[in-house]
C-alpha cells in the first residue's frame, strides 16, 4: 500500500483549507487506498527559508523530520489556500527547503478558497514552482470552492457522494502516478 503525505499549507489563523486535508485523509483511510499522514505546516512553524536543507550547518530537528517524511512518501497531496491570487509563503518555504527530495515525487494539488473558483488561480504558479524543482505534478487537480459550505471543521463533507466522486478522479490519478513511478524504478 502506498504511503501518501498530505501537506496542509495554511498557517493562517482561522484557516479553512485544513478541512480539505482532513477530508483527503479520511477518504484515503475509509477506502483503504493508502497509508496517510498530514504534515501540517501550522504545527511545524518553520522559520523563513534561508538555505536549502542540504546546505544547512545545523538544521532544526523538525526540518530533518519533515524532510524524512517527504522522502519516505510515495506521493504527496498539497492542500493550499489561495491568498490574493497566490499560494502562501509557507508552501514556497518548504518547496525551496527540500530541493532534491521533490525530484520525480508525484504531487497532486488541491486548491481551496471561500470564493466560487476554489483557488484555481494558484494552480499555475504552484505547478510552475514544482516543475522547476523537477517534481512530478499530477495532471488532475482538485479545486475546492466555498470550502466552508463543502466540509465541516473535521473534514466531513456535507454532500459526501458528490465530493467523493470528485475526489475519486483526483486520487486515482495520484495513485496511478505512484504506481507508474514504482514500475519505472524497477
Amino acid at each position: 500500500m502506498p504511503h501518501i503525505s498530505i501537506i496542509s499549507a495554511s498557517v493562517r489563523t482561522g484557516r479553512q483549507s485544513h478541512r480539505v486535508a482532513l477530508y483527503f485523509q479520511n477518504y484515503l483511510k475509509e477506502n483503504n487506498l493508502a497509508d496517510v499522514e498530514i504534515l501540517d505546516l501550522n504545527e511545524y512553524q518553520f522559520p523563513l527559508f534561508n538555505e536549502r536543507l542540504e546546505h544547512q550547518q545545523n538544521p532544526l530537528p523538525e526540518t530533518l523530520e519533515f524532510a524524512d517524511k517527504i522522502r519516505k512518501s510515495d506521493g504527496v497531496i498539497i492542500v493550499t489556500p489561495e491568498y490574493n491570487g497566490g499560494y502562501p509563503a509557507s508552501i514556497k518555504n518548504v518547496t525551496d527547503l527540500l530541493y532534491k527530495d521533490w525530484y520525480r515525487k508525484p504531487i497532486a494539488i488541491s486548491t481551496v478558497s471561500d470564493g466560487s473558483f476554489g483557488g484555481t488561480q494558484v494552480i499555475t504558479s504552484l505547478q510552475f514552482t514544482l516543475w522547476k524543482i523537477r517534481a512530478w505534478t499530477v495532471p488532475a487537480m482538485c479545486p475546492m470552492p466555498k470550502v466552508a459550505e463543502l466540509l465541516d471543521e473535521q473534514g466531513h463533507p456535507k454532500d459526501k457522494e458528490a465530493l467523493d466522486k470528485r475526489a475519486r478522479n483526483f486520487i486515482s490519478e495520484l495513485l496511478w502516478c505512484i504506481e507508474a513511478k514504482k514500475r519505472m524504478a524497477s
